[in-house]
């Protein structure tokens, strides 16, 4: 009868823990209702864009016909993944794909970083100017941004090539080699996306109380010393959380970046070739989606391991400083 009793008791405890639980939520959609009606448009966008599609995952599994369709098709299982895993080249484009996002997120990161530092001192006039020209990258192609590399790269009528003649050095066949790609890869991408890097950390840096700065000052604290101690620990929560959706896209390279600037060269391909652009060239070539298609569950599957095992670590160091 105690233990019965005791039973009820506790059910009953976690209905009203529960009723409380909804009433608080309940409130806080009431209180926050223009706010999450702003918010409506971006959550209707990521559930017919991101999470309706999911359904498409079983083509991995599938030899996919267009006559039969998705459900239609025939069930085979993981072959598509061995067909991608049995080639010889799958060690290279993963090789190149986790080296050139880590390479991306580290570079980028710290120039951001240094970037916005220097932004902050600057007079409100000249930010402006310089926020327009490292942002403007932002918004050219990578097709566009292909034809540039072209114009410099060219073996025949390049601008660099022509530089190296004019002082006497021969001229290099730029899309002819696969040593350079690395340094010109990180280059180009480092040009168009540290624009929007460093507006992010900059709107971090602004936020900052500016009283910790004045402090600072009167103690004689140096630039350096404040950017050190002041700016970077206040933007440590922005940094690592950056740091982990970054980590979240290590499997999911720039195909635009590694398509358009080494203009799909061959022989270029033992250093710029990544999993996308090989999963183009096999579908163009071969028409398999099926083997396309294991080859984005693969990116996605690692990708979210990736996010967790960074979140996890993050948490158990610094719980403040983690994403979830």
């Amino acid at each position: 009868m105690k233990q019965a009793a005791g039973t009820e008791i506790h059910l009953e405890r976690n209905r009203s823990r529960l009723l409380v639980k909804n009433k608080s939520l309940w409130r806080q959609l009431v209180q926050n209702f223009e706010l999450f009606t702003l918010s409506l448009p971006g959550v209707l966008f990521l559930f017919i864009f991101a999470y309706i599609p999911m359904f498409g995952i079983i083509i991995a599994f599938k030899n996919y016909r267009f006559d039969k369709g998705i459900l239609g098709s025939e069930w085979i299982g993981f072959k598509n993944f061995e067909f991608l895993f049995a080639s010889d080249t799958a060690w290279r484009i993963t090789r190149n794909t986790i080296l050139y996002s880590s390479g991306y997120m580290l570079i980028g990161t710290f120039t951001a970083l240094l970037l916005a530092i220097f932004m902050n001192e600057l007079t409100k006039k000249w930010i402006k100017v310089h926020q327009t020209i490292i942002f403007l990258p932002h918004f050219v192609s990578w097709v566009v941004a292909g034809y540039l590399v072209i114009a410099f790269l060219d073996h025949n009528a390049g601008f660099l090539n022509q530089m190296l003649e004019s002082i006497g050095w021969r001229p290099h066949k730029w899309y002819f080699e696969s040593a350079p790609w690395p340094y010109i890869l990180n280059l180009a991408n480092l040009w168009k996306g540290i624009g929007f890097g460093t507006l992010i950390y900059y709107a971090g840096i602004v936020g900052i109380n500016p009283e910790y700065y004045e402090a600072a000052r009167i103690d004689g604290a140096s630039r350096t010393q404040m950017a050190v101690k002041i700016t970077l620990p206040m933007l440590s929560s922005l940094i690592t959380i950056l740091l982990i959706l970054s980590i979240g896209n290590m499997f999911r390279g720039d195909f635009g970046l590694h398509y358009f600037i080494p203009n799909d060269s061959k022989f270029a391909l033992p250093t710029t070739d990544i999993i996308d652009t090989y999963v183009v060239r096999a579908l163009r070539s071969l028409g398999d989606i099926g083997m396309s298609s294991a080859a984005g569950v693969y990116q996605s599957v690692v990708g979210f391991i990736l996010v967790v095992l960074a979140n996890w670590i993050v948490r158990r160091i610094n719980k403040d400083n983690s994403l979830f």
